[in-house]
């Protein structure tokens, strides 16, 4: 159609999946112009998000109440393989990233404290991938 030439692309659709209201509050803050942001705080909060629509990126902590991120992104892996993944996690050991990055197909495994740039930074590369 005639003037859609430049017509902006719509913002990438990403899911924050934390416990911690804070966490999901400052980063939604920061990261709002770039992304269009829905935010759940438990694995089942995220499976009703993901009823409902769909998602480019799905960023979650590890640790949740229920069912742990790991765990949860493996499956989304299985239901939607073509949504990037991008677990964040306090631990620190080399041999738990590797084998997370291989068992739920991640794009990234962010350590924890992370900052919103990091966040951002790697759904970028996610999304170009």
């Amino acid at each position: 159609m005639p003037g859609q030439e430049n017509a902006p692309a719509p913002l990438p659709v990403v899911l924050l999946v934390d416990d911690e209201p804070l966490l999901l509050d400052s980063l939604g803050q920061e990261l709002k112009g770039a992304y269009r942001l829905y935010t759940a705080s438990s694995a089942a909060e995220a499976d009703l998000r993901l009823a409902a629509r769909s998602y480019d990126v799905i960023v979650c902590d590890h640790m949740l109440p229920g069912e742990q991120g790991l765990d949860f992104l493996s499956r989304v892996m299985e239901m939607l393989p073509s949504t990037k993944r991008i677990l964040m996690t306090g631990y620190t050991s080399p041999e738990f990233i590797s084998r997370s990055i291989a068992i739920a197909g991640l794009s990234a495994c962010l350590v924890k404290p992370v900052r919103a740039s990091q966040i951002a930074a790697a759904i970028k590369t996610a999304l170009a991938a």
